[in-house]
């Protein structure tokens, strides 16, 4: 289907105009799954987590490639939807990175969306510079 074919050779451009508000970002070709993480974990204490503390597994959302990287976020491509604050479970195929994350920033585009997340926690060395 060559209109797929050309919508996965622009992802890079799609997630470079998005970089642009990240000026440590660095390009980087990195495959992941991403996962979108449901169980609660955000300790905000509100006690309404029982009902639903079985379900703290990570949805399988899609694989995709990191475009660009900071020490602090990841900016890739998804064809699924992805909101501001969305918390995800980002993996690398290889597993050197596996890091929970939140959706800081979003820009729409025809059947695809660039998405900025920031790690919810340190992640030591995942991106190193030359």
């Amino acid at each position: 289907m060559p209109n797929q074919a050309t919508a996965r050779a622009l992802e890079p451009d799609i997630v470079s105009r998005l970089a642009r508000f990240f000026p440590e970002a660095t390009p980087v070709r990195i495959p992941i799954k991403l996962k979108r993480a449901t169980g609660s974990g955000n300790g905000n204490g509100n006690g309404n987590d029982g009902a639903s503390a079985h379900k703290n597994e990570n949805v399988f959302l899609q694989e995709t490639v990191i475009e660009f990287g900071t020490p602090r976020e990841v900016l890739f491509v998804v064809d699924r939807p992805l909101e501001f604050a969305d918390r995800v479970l980002v993996e690398s195929n290889d597993g050197s990175l596996r890091a929970e994350a939140s959706v800081v920033a979003v820009q729409y585009h025809p059947e695809r969306t660039a998405v900025a997340v920031r790690f919810l926690k340190h992640v030591p060395n995942w991106i190193v510079k030359s």
